[in-house]
């Protein structure tokens, strides 16, 4: 039974760390429908649920820490965003930063929309 629990916790483990290597490749759509989040860039960082990095390679956008790389093409993106024009139609506020070291969460009760 031991091992039983253990090999579950090993399963549980390796799929977090899956999804949460492909996490940040986004793909802007151009329809809500289309989209897995909705999406509203706020005017400053304290009104945002994520600081967002623009990344310039997509190897560099491991992880759910707000780097993103965004794909030129759907299927290659984890998850496909819509920009909305105003904050209440959003699932997630997000604010763009200047350097990699500042991105992070802000609300961490929003981070499941990114795996």
């Amino acid at each position: 039974m031991k091992k039983i629990k253990k090999l579950f916790l090993a399963i549980y483990v390796i799929l977090g760390f899956t999804a949460n290597s492909k996490a940040q490749k986004v793909y802007s759509v151009d329809a809500d429908y289309k989209a897995d989040v909705k999406v509203f860039v706020a005017n400053a960082d304290y009104k945002a649920d994520l600081l967002v990095f623009k990344v310039d390679a997509d190897y560099k956008a491991k992880g759910n820490e707000g780097k993103w790389y965004f794909t030129d093409a759907d299927y290659k993106a984890d998850k496909k965003i819509y920009f909305v024009d105003a904050d209440y139609k959003a699932d997630l506020k997000i604010y763009f930063v200047d350097s990699d070291y500042k991105a992070e969460w802000k609300d961490e009760s929003k981070k499941h929309l990114m795996y």
